[in-house]
């Protein structure tokens, strides 16, 4: 397996990997969104709220706050050895807003505070509720470390998705142009002796496949690379693109490792 970064951000990344199947392209896909656990809010105990908002509308709304994540400092819930909650799974957040008898105010996900220093909202201005002159919202939220594939809440990968590296050959071609003039990605121009692909561009291709269509030669050809992949990945804040890269692939390789195991027992 190799991986040669594109682009990279704090949550963002585009890359290519490479020397794999589909199958395992998929899963690591399928890892980043639902196998890499995160923190998220999922007890709120609200012991004064006089916004227009329900209870349960509150603490669903701060269940999807994303929390900034230490995916080596916690341990998922369910693989906890505590049966109500500890240190090691789980982090008390405080809120405590009231607003001015003469004007507005609102609640944001900064208002958060931690336990645990180094668990914030990834983002501090994310909207909670709006709270008209003299209301006041005053709760507990419990968060805890768990799983995409339980819960929305705890998905890391917010988008998450790879398309096969195109490969265009031509051979043969009568600079006729009409490849040229079909592509909608300008990918291709004219050269001095047919037509081929601008630097830098490959990677754009759609595989429509208007090119070949047009070419009444059968001068030009598309097709997808079964073992390269273009992926391209956000995050929601609770790691880094790149740790949510790491931590995806650890993930495969730890299952795998188990699956190894189990297997030689039998």
């Amino acid at each position: 397996m190799e991986i040669d970064i594109l682009e990279l951000s704090d949550r963002s990344a585009r890359f290519i990997l490479s020397d794999v199947d589909a199958a395992f392209a998929n899963g690591l896909r399928r890892a980043m969104l639902a196998d890499v656990p995160t923190l998220a809010i999922d007890e709120v105990n609200i012991y004064n709220n006089t916004s227009v908002l329900y209870d349960e509308q509150v603490a669903l709304r701060l269940a999807l706050v994303p929390l900034v994540t230490s995916f080596d400092e916690f341990t998922p819930h369910e693989e906890c050895s505590c049966e109500e909650g500890c240190p090691a799974c789980t982090v008390s957040l405080t809120l405590s807003v009231e607003a001015p008898m003469d004007e507005e105010k609102t609640v944001y996900s900064g208002d958060l505070v931690s336990a645990d220093p180094k668990v914030k909202a990834a983002d501090s201005n994310i909207p909670v509720v709006k709270l008209k002159g003299g209301q006041q919202l005053v709760l507990e939220a419990i968060a805890k470390m768990g799983y995409g594939h339980d819960h929305a809440k705890w998905q890391a990968g917010v988008a998450c998705g790879y398309k096969n590296v195109p490969v265009i050959s031509i051979e043969g071609c009568d600079l006729c142009e009409k490849c040229v003039e079909a592509c909608p990605r300008d990918i291709l121009a004219l050269g001095e002796e047919s037509a081929e692909v601008v630097n830098d561009r490959l990677l754009n291709c759609s595989l429509c496949k208007q090119c070949v269509e047009v070419c009444g030669i059968d001068a030009i050809s598309v097709r997808e690379n079964d073992t390269s992949f273009i992926f391209t990945l956000e995050s929601d804040g609770s790691y880094s693109a790149e740790e949510l890269i790491i931590n995806a692939v650890n993930t495969i390789r730890t299952k795998a490792s188990t699956l190894d195991e189990i297997l030689g027992e039998l």
